[in-house]
């Protein structure tokens, strides 16, 4: 029977200092504690308190949800808490929620959980999903799948192949941070999506209306072809696991051509 077998705790804080490319000893100076007890932890020959685990997981950045998982390998019970939407205690939250959704219009934003399935959307977010298969749009409506699926959205994204790597590489990023299994599936789901048969070849560098600065959201409509900037906004001191995995996507016109498109509200989808 190994270490590992008698205390679990010892080789998932061990996995995420690995994940997080620290030393020991690293690890042991950001959390004020001795390499040699963080050793003897990560070994199973000692058994972290409730406020170690605590303390050692807080400079390896481990998400909320994944810090009850280590409190209840080293036999703790959860400190972090995931409250329904309607909860009355996430009141405050919702409503600054609705606050940046609904001040953003008439450009779209929308707030995802962890695995990018939309919990809430302004008014301007649902005509640029006009023309998706239904099927996508049940719930859980996953973004990125409806995104990047050829009865999605992929034909009505003029850049497909810059936006679909935008969004494997920022997957990629999550998954680095996290290790969630499903966001690798989603990962792999998504890689093996056909492009649309008339889908552009990649730009050279600097050639894109914004000369490299970003990677604009180009869609398709009746009133011509809109283009994003997307911006990204969390709870910084969330303490209930809903609202630390929320984020809230806003997207900016990135041309005047988009701004007085969408003060006109001119979003409905291209024919054919």
């Amino acid at each position: 029977m190994t270490a590992d077998t008698l205390s679990p705790i010892g080789g998932l804080l061990r996995d995420w200092r690995k994940r997080r490319r620290l030393t020991q000893l690293d690890l042991a100076l950001a959390a004020e504690v001795s390499q040699r007890h963080l050793s003897f932890i990560e070994s199973g020959r000692a058994a972290p308190s409730r406020d170690m685990v605590l303390r050692l997981a807080e400079p390896l950045s481990v998400p909320l949800r994944e810090r009850n998982a280590l409190l209840a390998a080293a036999g703790f019970a959860p400190v972090y808490h995931e409250r329904a939407a309607d909860d009355p205690r996430f009141a405050a939250a919702r409503h600054a929620v609705e606050l940046i959704l609904t001040g953003h219009e008439p450009h779209p934003a929308l707030a995802v959980d962890r695995h990018w399935n939309l919990v809430f959307a302004n008014k301007a977010v649902a005509p640029l999903m006009a023309g998706a298969d239904e099927a996508l749009l049940k719930p859980p409506l996953n973004v990125l799948r409806l995104s990047l699926h050829p009865s999605g959205l992929a034909g009505r994204i003029a850049n497909i192949r810059e936006w679909r790597a935008h969004i494997i590489e920022r997957l990629e990023r999550q998954i680095e941070a996290t290790g969630d299994a499903e966001l690798v599936a989603l990962r792999e789901e998504l890689k093996g999506y056909a492009l649309p048969p008339d889908a552009k070849p990649y730009r050279a560098a600097g050639t894109d209306p914004l000369g490299g600065v970003a990677v604009p959201l180009e869609m398709r409509t009746e009133g011509g072809v809109l283009r994003f900037l997307s911006a990204t906004t969390v709870f910084g001191t969330a303490l209930d696991i809903g609202l630390a995995e929320l984020t809230i996507e806003t997207f900016f016109p990135a041309d005047g051509e988009t701004a007085a498109a969408m003060q006109r509200a001119i979003v409905s989808p291209q024919a054919g």
